[in-house]
């Protein structure tokens, strides 16, 4: 009841708030203020129908009615600080060099906050941020040792099977505290700075729900991720609408795939309940994601800042849940690489479904387009302003619009291969490491959406053409080799702080029960893979 109460007084509040019209171009004073919620592993199809009837949504519902929602929108890097990297510069992965969880953005690099910070803005950051570097790479080495052994030719679990925990509780709504907390900071922040001050503001608020949650405990599952959840939010989960996945045979799995499911423990047995229960309790997540998000939009209405004040949500990346047998991200599947992206405000235009393909280095000219500032020229992405607002329409259609493709790179652990991700029309090429030494993959998400029939083969020339489109974007078989040296470079800096007992170290993280069986074996496969001479240009 709770959550309908809610929802109803979200719903009357935003009846208030319907986007204004006009053709003249807000200068910097007269800005409005923008507040940026980011959430994490929010899978970008929960937004649209029909995967969002599988879970009660009703601040992102809210949004949709209210303002404008992006379709086809996707992360420049699935996992966290590359992601994140990307869409506080405005640049592409292979340009920030942000190949994995431990090496983000420079400390030093300006923003898009910082830029609107020196036009007048008030600024405010809250919760996880991420893209200087990644908060769970910093204490543990295990997620960059395992990014940066990835080419060794051995397979060892990264990962402990993934888990379900239930909080048998009908009144626990705060399950996630941390991300409750700064919720309330940013939701105090308002009440108390924004509220009183006649400068625009900027806020931005970023949360670590839905990801999975680290297992604290030993032994088999080790590591391992665990969806965590409540009674309260599960019964906002329509069970008979969760769509099992299906598998193909591991045999038939493409390489990359295989190693990726193998690395997160999947390729064992799972039962259709298991399953099932990772998806319920994932979507419970969810459920507890789109309250904190109501929290800031219930805020903004009882100030009566919502008026002036455009709200945008997205995420770093999606989940994958145990689509294609795996969770977690680091995938180019829809269920990995799909984030919701979601904007009302005053002049946003309401109920709008942009079908175009998005991104998130987008969000930096997007945020700078509404302050009214100048755009850089050496930016990645494309202001959504021209799709999402009739007010900016006419001023835009003489300047660059967004081409109709998009990238995304992957270069971290679990994936034995730097990824390369274009999406253009209804086609997704995705290419690996030099382009010829592991074959590529291709689907037609308009006849396939769940992407399990890689066409690369049968459409040569599609294929060859979107190889060729990919390679005029990025040299994406440099990068590769960089990233390569890159690795082996960062390997052997980290093995001489730990000495001789680095296979002791080594032993000892996420992967220790498979090392630990035959720890010569994978000491000669890193020995043999050190002496691989690697002549890689800098990037």
């Amino acid at each position: 009841m709770l959550l309908l109460w809610v929802s109803l007084v979200a719903a009357s509040a935003l009846a208030a708030a319907a986007p204004v019209t006009g053709g003249q171009r807000r200068r910097a004073a007269k800005a409005p203020n923008v507040v940026l919620v980011v959430s994490d592993s929010f899978d970008g199809r929960l937004t649209f129908h029909p995967e969002s009837q599988v879970v009660k949504l009703p601040f992102i519902n809210l949004m949709k009615a209210h303002g404008t929602s992006f379709l086809n929108a996707y992360t420049n890097s699935p996992i966290c600080c590359p992601s994140r990297a990307a869409m506080w510069s405005g640049l592409f992965t292979h340009l920030t060099q942000s190949w994995n969880n431990f090496k983000g953005l420079d400390p030093n690099f300006t923003t898009w906050m910082d830029v609107m910070e020196k036009h007048g803005y008030r600024t405010q950051k809250f919760g996880k941020l991420d893209y200087t570097s990644g908060h769970h790479s910093i204490s543990s080495p295990s997620n960059r040792v395992e990014a940066w052994t990835r080419d060794v030719a051995f397979l060892l679990r990264q990962e402990g099977r993934p888990m379900v925990n239930l909080i048998p509780s009908k009144t626990k709504v705060r399950v996630m505290e941390k991300d409750w907390k700064n919720t309330d900071r940013a939701v105090n922040w308002l009440r108390k700075e924004a509220i009183n001050h006649t400068e625009p503001f900027v806020l931005y608020l970023g949360l670590n729900l839905p990801h999975p949650y680290p297992s604290p405990s030993s032994g088999e599952n080790f590591g391992s991720s665990t969806f965590h959840t409540s009674l309260y939010w599960l019964e906002r989960v329509s069970h008979d609408a969760i769509k099992l996945p299906k598998w193909p045979p591991l045999s038939e799995m493409h390489p990359v795939d295989y190693y990726s499911s193998y690395t997160k423990n999947c390729t064992g047995k799972f039962t259709e309940k298991e399953i099932r229960n990772i998806r319920a309790f994932y979507y419970a997540m969810c459920a507890e994601t789109d309250a904190m998000l109501g929290e800031i939009i219930l805020a903004l209405r009882q100030l009566d800042l919502l008026q002036k004040t455009i709200v945008i949500y997205s995420s770093d990346h999606g989940e994958l849940a145990m689509e294609h047998r795996q969770f977690y991200k680091m995938s180019m599947y829809e269920a990995s690489a799909h984030v919701p992206l979601l904007m009302m405000g005053p002049g946003i235009r309401a109920n709008l479904q942009v079908s175009d393909v998005v991104s998130l280095v987008d969000i930096y000219p997007t945020m700078l387009d509404i302050a009214g500032i100048p755009l850089p020229q050496n930016l990645s992405g494309y202001s959504l302003l021209p799709l999402a607002s009739e007010t900016f329409k006419n001023e835009h259609k003489f300047k660059n619009v967004h081409p109709p493709w998009i990238l995304s790179e992957f270069h971290g652990c679990n994936v034995n291969a730097s990824v390369y991700m274009l999406r253009s029309h209804q086609w997704k090429y995705i290419a690996y490491s030099d382009g010829t030494s592991v074959l590529p993959q291709l689907f037609d998400l308009s006849s396939d959406p769940d992407e399990l029939t890689n066409i690369a083969v049968k459409f040569p020339e599609i294929t060859l053409s979107l190889d060729q489109k990919l390679r005029s974007i990025v040299n994406y078989p440099e990068v590769s080799a960089s990233v390569h040296k890159y690795n082996k470079e960062q390997f052997i800096k980290w093995k001489q702080t730990v000495g001789q007992n680095y296979s002791n170290v080594i032993a000892n993280l996420r992967w220790h029960q498979d090392w630990l069986k035959e720890p010569n074996k994978y000491e000669s496969a890193i020995n043999q893979w050190l002496k691989t001479h690697t002549n890689a240009k800098t990037v």
